[in-house]
C-alpha cells in the first residue's frame, strides 16, 4: 500500500517539498496526467475536503469518480476493503478516503493504488494540515518561532490530533485553549485571552456536535461568550495575528460572523490553498514520491 496516510510518518524535508509544490501549481504550474480517473470515498459529509480533491484531479486532467455511498453496495454490507478493491480491478489510479475509523487505512494493505486521507476517524487530516501550514507559510515565510493556539473541541478534531504533532517538529510553539472536558494531552493549555493578545496565529476548531455522546454541557451562547473569538477579542488580537478555521464554521459559536471575513481572517484562503496542496499530493503521489514511505 502507498498513499498519503498521516504526515507523523514524513520528514520535514518531505512536508517542505509537498507545500513548495502546492505554492508553484497556485503561482501557475501546469501537469496533466491523461488517462487517468480516481475516486472519492466519503463515509462521512464532505464540501470543502471532498470538493477541492475534485477539482485538483479535474486541474491535474483526472477524470474524479464520486460515489453516493448510499446507493452503493456499502448499503448491501461490503466492507471498506472491498468496496477499493473493486475500484482498483475497474482501473482507477487512486482512491481518496474519509471514514469514521481511526487509521482505516491498515485494513488496506493489501490495496496497490495510492490511498488518500481524506480524514480518519478523530485521528488525523493530513491534507488539512498540509493547507493550514501552506497558508501560515504564505502569511509569515517561515514556521520557527510562531505561537498558534488551537481553540475549541480539541478532544473530538482529527484537525489538532493531526496538526499539533507536525506543527511542534516545524518549530511553531503550540498551545491549546478548550473547556476542560474537551481538553486532551494534545499540548500545553493557554487560556483563551491570553492567546488572544500573544499568538500569531488562533486556529478555531469547529465544535464537532455530531461526535459528542451527550449535549453540550453550555449553550452555544455561553461557548461564544467564553470560548469563541468575539468582535471584541478579535480588536484585541496581536498585531499581524490571523484567524484560521477547518470549517465549517458554526457562525456566532466558535467565530462571530463580521470575525469570519475580517482583516486578520484567512479562512477563505485557507480553502483555496486546499486545492493545490491536494494537486501536490496527488501529483507526487502519481510520481511515485510516497511508494517507499510505511504505515506507523
Amino acid at each position: 500500500m502507498k498513499g498519503l496516510f498521516t504526515l507523523r510518518v514524513l520528514t520535514i524535508d518531505q512536508i517542505m517539498e509537498i507545500i513548495n509544490l502546492a505554492i508553484k501549481f497556485k503561482n501557475g504550474l501546469v501537469k496533466k496526467y491523461p488517462g487517468q480517473k480516481m475516486v472519492n470515498l466519503f463515509y462521512e459529509n464532505s464540501t470543502r475536503t471532498q470538493y477541492s480533491f475534485q477539482v485538483a484531479m479535474i486541474n491535474l486532467g483526472i477524470a474524479p469518480l464520486a460515489v453516493d455511498l448510499e446507493t452503493s453496495s456499502v448499503k448491501k454490507g461490503e466492507t471498506l476493503y472491498d468496496t477499493v478493491r473493486t475500484f482498483q480491478s475497474l482501473g482507477v489510479s487512486g482512491v481518496v478516503i474519509r471514514h469514521i475509523t481511526d487509521r482505516f487505512y491498515e485494513d488496506l494493505r493489501e490495496i496497490k493504488v495510492p490511498i488518500f486521507n481524506a480524514g480518519d476517524g478523530k485521528s488525523d487530516h493530513p491534507t488539512q494540515t498540509l493547507l493550514d501550514l501552506m497558508t501560515i507559510y504564505e502569511e509569515f515565510g517561515k514556521f520557527e518561532g510562531l505561537k498558534i493556539a488551537i481553540v475549541g473541541d480539541v478532544t473530538h478534531s482529527r484537525v489538532a490530533h493531526g496538526a499539533a504533532e507536525v506543527m511542534k517538529r516545524l518549530g511553531l510553539e503550540v498551545y491549546v485553549s478548550s473547556p476542560p472536558q474537551y481538553r486532551d494531552d494534545t499540548a500545553a493549555h493557554i487560556e483563551l485571552d491570553e492567546a488572544i493578545e500573544t499568538c500569531d496565529i488562533i486556529n478555531l476548531l469547529r465544535v464537532q456536535f455530531e461526535r459528542h455522546a451527550h449535549e453540550m454541557e453550555m449553550s452555544k451562547e455561553e461557548y461564544h461568550r467564553l470560548y469563541g473569538l468575539t468582535v471584541e477579542r478579535q480588536k484585541r488580537m496581536k498585531k499581524g495575528s490571523i484567524i484560521m478555521h477547518p470549517a465549517p464554521i458554526n457562525r456566532g459559536v466558535e467565530i462571530a460572523s463580521e470575525c469570519a471575513e475580517c482583516e486578520n481572517a484567512r479562512i477563505y484562503k485557507q480553502i483555496e490553498n486546499g486545492v493545490y496542496v491536494r494537486m501536490a499530493v496527488i501529483s507526487l503521489a502519481l510520481d511515485g514520491f510516497f511508494d517507499n514511505i510505511e504505515i506507523p
